[in-house]
């Protein structure tokens, strides 16, 4: 379920201040549960053609971002392991490339680097652990239990988690790009403008209690948020924002978004 403001057309900038033309986009250089990277034909549908700039605060992937390529961004995750590793991507790429090329895809070298407590390595080696674990994990899945640790199985397969020409062109990518550690209500209502375009991708309301996205971080996302998430939506429309949401085909959403283009 895409939910979108009125009268979008589709994206294109005469001139990119990017270190690459606007016509090249970028794969993700991680793999997350959810990732729009199978949808972005139909997403870029409803980008609109011009926008000051652009904002995802929910960034996960960032299959989205790195497809657009914008002249200025704002990209934001209350996770602060995927936070760290943007930021060392974008700020220490070398250095993540180089701890890289020491690890192991194996089992054993899965569970000892999965054991360690981040908080206790620095930043380059924090986000080179969160790049091996989403390469090596059973399916690519970002998982944690309450207290926050990262707990999905070893996937058993022959993930490659090392691609230094992606983890260097995501890097220039992510020059021109501000990156925030911090919940998507206090990041929208601080930097949101008129004109801007914001793309919101949250954790999706579950179709039955077997779903499991929005178990993101520590913290869930639960109906009272997606009510949250509805009201900061409306409020940036109000503004003059063009804003594009994407949620589960679930009752509760559609009576939520009913006010607004609803592409199923």
């Amino acid at each position: 379920m895409y939910t979108v403001t009125e009268n979008l057309s589709v994206h294109k900038i005469k001139e990119s201040n990017s270190m690459f033309s606007n016509e090249i986009s970028m794969k993700p250089f991680l793999k997350w549960a959810g990732g729009k990277t199978q949808l972005l034909k139909e997403l870029h549908k409803y980008v609109p053609k011009n926008y000051n700039k652009y904002i995802e605060p929910f960034i996960g992937g960032g299959a989205m971002y790195f497809s657009l390529n914008p002249n200025e961004a704002i990209i934001s995750d209350s996770n602060e392991e995927l936070f760290i590793t943007y930021s060392q991507i974008k700020y220490d790429v070398e250095n993540v490339i180089f701890h890289l090329k020491s690890f192991e895809n194996n089992e054993e070298f899965y569970y000892h680097i999965r054991s360690i407590e981040p908080a206790t390595v620095e930043e380059s080696y924090r986000a080179a652990r969160l790049i091996y674990l989403n390469k090596t994990c059973f399916n690519g899945l970002y998982r944690v239990n309450k207290k926050g640790q990262f707990n999905v199985p070893y996937g058993k397969g022959n993930g490659n988690f090392l691609h230094e020409e992606v983890f260097r062109n995501s890097s220039k990518f992510l020059q021109r790009t501000s990156i925030i550690n911090g919940d998507y209500l206090d990041v929208l209502q601080e930097y949101a403008s008129p004109h801007d375009f914001i793309f919101l991708d949250p954790p999706y309301y579950p179709v039955s209690k077997n779903s499991d996205f929005q178990r993101y971080t520590k913290e869930f996302f639960y109906r009272e948020d997606q009510v949250r998430l509805k009201n900061e939506f409306e409020r940036l429309v109000n503004l003059g924002c063009k804003v594009v949401l994407t949620n589960s085909d679930h009752e509760v959403i559609m009576h939520l978004y009913s006010g607004f283009k609803i592409v199923a």
